[in-house]
């Protein structure tokens, strides 16, 4: 089953990991973070990994060195010490999807990246993806899934038929996804799965946003998305083609 991505992420910018501005203690995925944005209106993009008790946790990294004192995956600690674990420059810890969900409670629409865990797009266990639909479960508010990796989608699919599904969608050089194999860069690149796992959007690399099969996706009317948007002038290039922007590092105009 296709569900219909949610209008409000068709139509209010998103903020990318949330409105994150670092000098302000706002790190991205954090609470404060999120709070802002919902405060300024935005939609809302966040990223999830799996804690080793199998919790979906709100972190963009493998590793917790960039983002925190800490170094190691966030894999090999649970949700109660993820959670302990500050972030850098800021007052906030590492919160899990159910505790976002409780924060956001439907006042924005909310798009939701489940990681590639395994640096190789190849099937995944399915214990992230079944974390997320289980916190998802009653959820009111607008909300969509997307991965760059096919095979959560089609974990979702099951898990979470209801739910609107896309696939983040790049150029997919392999220079920049190394160690992906070039092939599975080659084949990721045509987005050859859409069909297969019931997508309804993508949310493709901005500056790729001329690629022949993201027009016909379009032409067939397929919303498409885009990340990540930078100063308004990359928005205004990518709004000839894309649907809606994923934004960082300045304020999207909000629609009238």
């Amino acid at each position: 089953m296709r569900v219909p991505l949610p209008n409000g992420l068709r139509h209010l910018p998103v903020a990318h990991r949330a409105l994150h501005d670092r000098s302000m203690g706002r790190v991205e995925n954090s609470p404060q973070a999120i709070a802002a944005a919902i405060t300024s209106g935005y939609a809302i993009e966040i990223d999830l990994q799996l804690s080793a008790d199998g919790q979906a946790m709100v972190f963009h990294d493998e590793a917790l060195d960039r983002l925190t004192d800490q170094t190691g995956r966030v894999a090999s600690r649970s949700a109660a010490e993820l959670g302990r674990i500050r972030l850098k420059d800021s007052s906030d810890t590492i919160p899990t999807l159910p505790q976002v969900l409780a924060q956001v409670a439907g006042a924005v629409p909310l798009l939701i990246e489940i990681k590639d865990r395994a640096d190789a797009m190849a099937n995944t266990d399915g214990r992230l993806e079944a974390a997320t639909a289980a916190a998802l479960q009653g959820y009111g508010g607008e909300v969509a899934v997307m991965s760059f990796n096919p095979h959560a989608m089609a974990h979702m699919a099951r898990l979470a038929p209801s739910v609107a599904r896309g696939l983040t969608t790049s150029a997919f050089a392999p220079d920049d996804w190394a160690p992906l194999a070039p092939t599975i860069c080659d084949r990721l690149r045509d987005i050859p799965d859409f069909d297969r796992v019931g997508a309804s959007f993508i949310s493709h690399q901005a500056n790729d946003l001329t690629r022949p099969r993201v027009a016909d996706l379009r032409k067939a009317g397929v919303p498409v998305l885009c990340w990540t948007i930078r100063t308004p002038e990359q928005e205004a290039m990518a709004r000839q083609v894309a649907d809606n922007v994923t934004f960082e590092g300045y304020l999207s105009p909000l629609p009238a």
